[in-house]
């Protein structure tokens, strides 16, 4: 099985290759990958003391950050060097300021493993949610360093625990403690024997939670507001701005305010908005040129600042749940309190489920179902405010996930 993954790391890498020619993202990845080891040897020397945290993409490093954050406040004589597979997290990310060293993480090949672990020789590497790679983790076991994974969450369909998935399994015993999101993720591990286990939660309940220790003060968003009910739609894609569009167009509500930050901010899509839109918009790259109290859609064509702009909210919209592109992050609006409407598909999201099931969030399947919702919210404030505290009360009630990690931890 070994052979047979190292055969398939081998097709991955010419595949990659090849794709690169056509397209700008895997170029950014492949390119990286070939500087990482030059970026390493000129930030590290071989007296360093290092810390290892490595995450897919984005979404895996706002999961790990709140973990990230307390080691590099514990262990301020190590340098951090942070890893990205995906360029969506290392091109946005690679300033991070809990890290030293930002480099994409090489492909996983017997060779390149052994030369990238004897370059860092890491106290601790963290490895967040599931993005594990067997040659790397064996070259940490070999030399004996000290690896943990966090915020696991595994589902019985995976190849660890099918009868063709033993190198992978053999990946997992390498980790000296694995931190899991639940009980089903602890029991698919004791079924194949691994024991090392502490069902701590989802780090992601600790980060969104930080936020409201944070400045959330947009001055521009407050005037636009203007002390109106505010709908937030947080990373939509077309399907979902369908939805609001339509909505927008035939409502009567003139005193309600919408802001629609899309998963795509590339001008012709942002401009695909704002023509379909028969009402006031105003563009986040041209806030300054317009008169923000009187337009009744501001777009947010920036990344960045959405977590803030959900502070606003009266009601939230979260994309990615219409199509099949994959939930965004729904925790995000539902630390300030407010109500959720998202698409049907939703069954791989745990926390959508919990909160469809305490009747803060709420999944639509067409634009009947949407602007039902959607108007009973605006209309009856008790029902949105109650519905809103059922969303705060569940993220206070899942936090906690980073101080079982640092405690167990001791360096």
């Amino acid at each position: 099985m070994s052979f047979i993954y190292n055969i398939g790391i081998g097709i991955l890498r010419f595949g990659l290759k090849c794709a690169s020619l056509f397209n700008e993202k895997i170029k950014k990845g492949v390119v990286g990958r070939q500087n990482s080891f030059k970026v390493l040897k000129n930030h590290l020397n071989s007296g360093d003391k290092t810390l290892w945290f490595h995450c897919a993409s984005l979404g895996e490093y706002e999961q790990g950050l709140p973990v990230f954050k307390e080691l590099r406040k514990r262990y301020k004589q190590h340098k951090i060097v942070l890893s990205f597979f995906s360029p969506s997290g290392y091109e946005i990310r690679k300033n991070s300021p809990i890290a030293d060293i930002v480099v994409y993480l090489p492909l996983d090949s017997k060779k390149l493993s052994k030369r990238f672990v004897n370059l860092l020789n890491p106290e601790l590497s963290v490895f967040v949610k599931y993005d594990i790679w067997p040659n790397f983790l064996n070259e940490l076991k070999r030399k004996k360093c000290r690896a943990i994974l966090i915020s696991a969450a595994f589902r019985k369909n995976q190849p660890y625990f099918k009868f063709y998935g033993k190198a992978l399994r053999r990946a997992l015993f390498t980790f000296e403690h694995i931190f899991t999101q639940n009980d089903v993720s602890k029991a698919l591990l004791k079924s194949i024997n691994y024991n090392d286990v502490t069902v701590s939660g989802d780090t992601r309940f600790d980060r969104v939670f930080s936020q409201l220790e944070l400045n959330n003060d947009l001055p521009f968003i407050e005037t636009f507001k203007d002390d109106k009910l505010c709908v937030v739609a947080g990373s939509t894609w077309p399907e979902d701005e369908n939805l609001l569009i339509d909505y927008i167009n035939s409502s009567n509500h003139k005193n309600v305010k919408f802001i629609i930050a899309p998963h795509n901010i590339k001008p012709s899509q942002i401009n695909n908005i704002q023509e379909k839109l028969n009402v006031t918009s105003v563009l986040y790259s041209k806030k300054d040129d317009k008169q923000l109290a009187s337009a009744q859609v501001f777009i947010i064509d920036t990344i960045g600042i959405l977590s803030k702009v959900y502070s606003y909210a009266n009601i939230a919209y979260v994309g990615g749940a219409m199509g099949h592109t994959g939930l965004h992050n729904t925790l995000e609006p539902a630390v300030f309190g407010v109500p959720i409407i998202i698409g049907p598909n939703h069954q791989k999201f745990p926390e959508a489920n919990a909160m469809i099931n305490i009747n803060g969030m709420f999944s639509i399947s067409n634009q009947e179902s949407f602007n039902t919702i959607l108007n009973e919210l605006i209309q009856n404030k008790e029902k949105r405010l109650s519905c809103g505290k059922n969303c705060s009360d569940y993220i206070q009630k899942n936090k906690g996930a980073v101080i079982q990690i640092i405690d167990y931890l001791r360096i």
